[in-house]
C-alpha cells in the first residue's frame, strides 16, 4: 500500500510517498480503508524532529497522522465490536514508526474506531478525533459543574471550538477569545461572552467575570499570562504541557490525548453530539495525498479556522 512519511527530519519537503506492506487485523483490531486523514500541529512538530528522541531510527519510514476516517474492511479474530465490514468509521491512533493515518489503510484497536457521525462524510468526519477527545479530556480535568463558568483561549481554533460547544453542551457559562475577524464565528459556536484575544486577554475576562473564572482552557498557550483571570483555587488546562509556579491556589492540568486514544465511549458521545447538532465539524481545505507537504506549508501559515485534510483513493 502506498503512504506519505518521510525518512529524515525537516521541513515539509521531507514527506514523501513510501510503499508499505498492506497492514492485517490482529485480534482486537479492526482494519480501515483511510478515505481522509486531518492534518495536525503534532503531525508538523513530529515531521520536524522536535520529538525526534521518541522514535527509534528503525522505525522509519516515519508516517504521521492521529485521525482519520474511511470504510471498515476486515474485523480481526477475538474482535468485540458493533461495527460491520462496509461502515464508515472514523478512529484515533498514536503514531509510532510506519503506523501512522497518512496511510491507504490502517490497522487500530476496536476501542479506537467507531461509526462516522450520521450525515456526515469521511472528509469532516476525520477532524473530529484528536481534537474532539483533547476538549472531553480538558473538560473532564476541569471538573466543572453546571451554571460554572470556563474561560477559553484560541476559542477560534478547531480545539477551543470544541470546548466552547462541549462547555455549553454541559451548561457551562462560556466566557472566549476572538481576534475580530472571528467574532461572530465564536459566538455561533455559543460562548456567551467573546472578548478581544491578546496577551492582555487575563484583564478582559476578569471585566467579565470579576471574581475570576472556575476554569480555564488554554488553547493560545499564554500560560502564566492568564494565570490571573483564574479564581482562587481554580483549575486551569494547558495543550502545552504548561507546569507554573502555584498562584492563588490555581490547580494546573496538562492534556495528552493519547491517553484517550481508546477511550471508545468518550469518541462515541462525540459522535452522538454531532448528530444532535452540538459539535460542528469543520474543514478548512483538502489535498490529495500525494500534496501532503503542500497541507503542512499552509498549516504553518497559521489562520486556518478548522482542519486540514488529505484525501486517498478516488
Amino acid at each position: 500500500m502506498k503512504a506519505i512519511g518521510h525518512t529524515e527530519f525537516g521541513g515539509p519537503e521531507v514527506l514523501h510517498e513510501v510503499e508499505l506492506p498492506d497492514p492485517v487485523a490482529g485480534p482486537g483490531e479492526v482494519r480501515i480503508r483511510v478515505r481522509a486523514a486531518a492534518v495536525s500541529p503534532t503531525d508538523t512538530v513530529r515531521r520536524a524532529g522536535i520529538l525526534a528522541e521518541q522514535m527509534r531510527a528503525e522505525d522509519r519510514p516515519y508516517v504521521p497522522g492521529m485521525e482519520l476516517a474511511g470504510v471498515l474492511e476486515e474485523i480481526g479474530p477475538d474482535t468485540a465490536t458493533d461495527l460491520s465490514v462496509g461502515d464508515h468509521v472514523m478512529g484515533i491512533l498514536t503514531p509510532r514508526g510506519s503506523l501512522g493515518a497518512y496511510s491507504e489503510q490502517v490497522a487500530l484497536p476496536a476501542e479506537s474506531v467507531v461509526r462516522v457521525p450520521a450525515g456526515v462524510d469521511d472528509v469532516a468526519a476525520s477532524t473530529l478525533p484528536m481534537n474532539g477527545l483533547t476538549a472531553r479530556m480538558t473538560l473532564d480535568k476541569l471538573e466543572l459543574k453546571p451554571g460554572q463558568t470556563i474561560g477559553v483561549t484560541g476559542a477560534a481554533g478547531t480545539y477551543g471550538g470544541y470546548v466552547v460547544q462541549l462547555a455549553k453542551a454541559e451548561g457551562l457559562r462560556v466566557i472566549a477569545d476572538a481576534a475580530e475577524k472571528d467574532r461572530a464565528l465564536v459566538e455561533e459556536l455559543g460562548a456567551d461572552t467573546v472578548v478581544p484575544r491578546g496577551d492582555d486577554v487575563a484583564d478582559r475576562f476578569l471585566e467579565a467575570v470579576p471574581g475570576g473564572v472556575d476554569g480555564l482552557a488554554d488553547g493560545a498557550v499564554l500560560n502564566e499570562k492568564v494565570i490571573a483571570a483564574i479564581r482562587p483555587g481554580g483549575r486551569m488546562v494547558s495543550v502545552r504541557y504548561y507546569e507554573g509556579e502555584p498562584v492563588k491556589g490555581v490547580t494546573y492540568h496538562s492534556v495528552r490525548v493519547s491517553h484517550y486514544v481508546r477511550e471508545r465511549a468518550k469518541l462515541d458521545q462525540l459522535r452522538e453530539l454531532v448528530e444532535e447538532g452540538k459539535l460542528t465539524l469543520r474543514v478548512a481545505g483538502t489535498y490529495p495525498a500525494a500534496q501532503a507537504a503542500e497541507a503542512h506549508r499552509r498549516l504553518a501559515l497559521g489562520g486556518t479556522r478548522g482542519r486540514l485534510v488529505l484525501i486517498f483513493g478516488d
